[in-house]
């Protein structure tokens, strides 16, 4: 049996994923999440064999909230499913220590073979994600932007595209106003842009931008 910990703040996404979940005799939903800190208490009090996790919760998420899984529970397998397709975030993730990578739209028809996969110690990945990680290991003449990012400038990079202030992503990311000041500099700097207004326009340009609701 393949015990999950669904971590999703979306109560209308939970549902479903149970809902394609409950006619598998072998993979039953033991728990469910609704943020970050509340997945951090499930997973140090429960006893899970996967976690599908959400990219994008409130307060601790993405990258940062995976390798603080990972630290705590090394051996806990974590599928990603999530709106972003942008290859970008994957290959972050699957750095940060998640074993699989599923966008909410191919859901439906993945997410049991994924479940699978990854619950056997192996990973899963589509495609373009597969080809993008193997691009990263190949030395390249050009590449976007946004590659050059650290994962945490990245992280501060999607707040700033969403409208968050300074001070509201030092309160999400636990971080002081300087830290995130300082990251907003180097943002700037390795971009080679002067503004935020540049940097949404970049952000949409190459389907970066994602609001959260």
């Amino acid at each position: 049996m393949i015990n999950i910990l669904i971590a999703d703040d979306h109560t209308i996404m939970r549902e479903g994923l149970k809902r394609i979940l409950e006619g598998e005799p072998d993979i039953h939903v033991t728990g469910e999440a609704v943020n970050g800190l509340d997945t951090l208490n499930k997973v140090r009090n429960g006893n899970y064999d996967l976690i599908l996790l959400d990219l994008s919760m409130p307060g601790r998420s993405g990258v940062d909230l995976i390798r603080q899984i990972k630290e705590e529970a090394p051996k806990m397998p974590i599928l990603i499913l999530t709106m972003h397709e942008e290859e970008q975030y994957a290959v972050r993730a699957m750095r940060a220590g998640a074993h699989g990578y599923l966008t909410k739209e191919s859901a439906g028809l993945q997410l049991v073979s994924a479940i699978h996969k990854v619950a056997s110690g192996r990973p899963y990945l589509s495609m373009a994600v597969a080809e993008q990680l193997a691009m990263n290991l190949m030395p390249s003449k050009t590449s976007l932007p946004h590659t050059s990012l650290s994962d945490r400038e990245f992280e501060v990079f999607q707040l700033l595209v969403q409208g968050k202030t300074i001070t509201e992503i030092a309160d999400g990311l636990f971080l002081s106003v300087k830290t995130v000041s300082t990251h907003k500099t180097r943002i700037f700097q390795k971009m080679g842009m002067n503004n935020l207004s540049e940097l949404v326009q970049y952000a949409v340009a190459h389907h970066l931008l994602t609001k959260h609701a």
